[in-house]
């Protein structure tokens, strides 16, 4: 976790850093017992196979928890996550390298608070962004200390 940035320091278009992720079966089976999301096509290949599946599929709850985490890295322990929610537009698959992303689209201040707009997203290793989201964080100001 980094550093938090302080409002002041944050600019619209700048790019938040990349969180890498590569999920193996094992995960997704320990993902499967902690969520209590037993449903198949997450860890047994047959299953998967037989609902028309080129393989097992990473859970769309886990790939939220990544574009989360991408973002609370980046505001670290001083800001505060007020929103988050993403969309799930496409399949990933484990053993692929997945990268979370993020970009400030806006920033503002809002009932004593100093916010920032995020735009976040997964890619795949193709590149294709295929769980695309959006979060608000409220971060720490100079002027306010």
């Amino acid at each position: 976790m980094g550093k938090t940035p302080y409002w002041e320091d944050v600019q619209e278009g700048m790019a938040i850093p990349d969180l890498r992720k590569n999920a193996s079966t094992q995960q997704l089976v320990k993902y499967a017992g902690s969520s209590l999301d037993w449903y198949q096509i997450h860890y047994d290949l047959e299953f998967a196979r037989g609902n028309k599946l080129d393989g097992l599929i990473i859970h769309g709850a886990l790939k939220n928890a990544w574009l989360g985490q991408v973002v609370t890295d980046w505001m670290g322990t001083e800001g505060m996550l007020r929103k988050l929610s993403v969309q799930y537009r496409g399949m990933d698959v484990p053993n692929d390298p997945l990268v979370c992303k993020g970009v400030v689209k806006k920033k503002y201040e809002q009932g004593g608070h100093h916010l920032a707009d995020l735009e976040i997203w997964l890619e795949n290793g193709k590149g294709e962004k295929t769980t695309p989201g959006e979060a608000t964080v409220s971060l720490p100001s100079r002027a306010a200390r």
